[in-house]
């Protein structure tokens, strides 16, 4: 997985790229949560777009995102929802955890 991300309206867009599966994906993810947080940027969406897959593990590390988040008065959102995603989360009921947007601004808007 590789992992970019950008600003838009002073929410923090996180851009992963590829699976999410685990293993160093796990930490990148989570360290960088981390630095923004430091930073006080506290609003966070993933634009889910470019990954291809995600296992047990990849849910765990939102789902760690979101909790981490949460318990610094932040929080995370999901956009571009991809249909193998989607999925995964409706199996497992995180849809009932995360709100998931059908684009990046809607997400951002959401904050407002």
């Amino acid at each position: 997985m590789r992992l970019s991300d950008r600003e838009q309206d002073g929410v923090i867009i996180l851009e992963p790229k590829g699976k999410i599966m685990g293993g160093p994906d796990a930490s990148l993810l989570h360290d960088k949560l981390y630095e923004f947080i430091e930073q006080d940027k506290k609003q966070v969406v993933i634009d889910l777009s470019q990954v291809d897959w995600m296992n047990s593990t990849g849910l765990g590390i939102l789902i760690s995102g979101y909790t981490t988040l949460r318990n610094t008065e932040g929080e995370l959102k999901l956009a571009n929802v991809t249909d193998k995603i989607q999925s995964l989360l409706t199996i497992t009921k995180l849809v009932t955890v995360f709100e998931a947007y059908e684009t990046v601004d809607e997400a951002v808007k959401s904050f407002k």
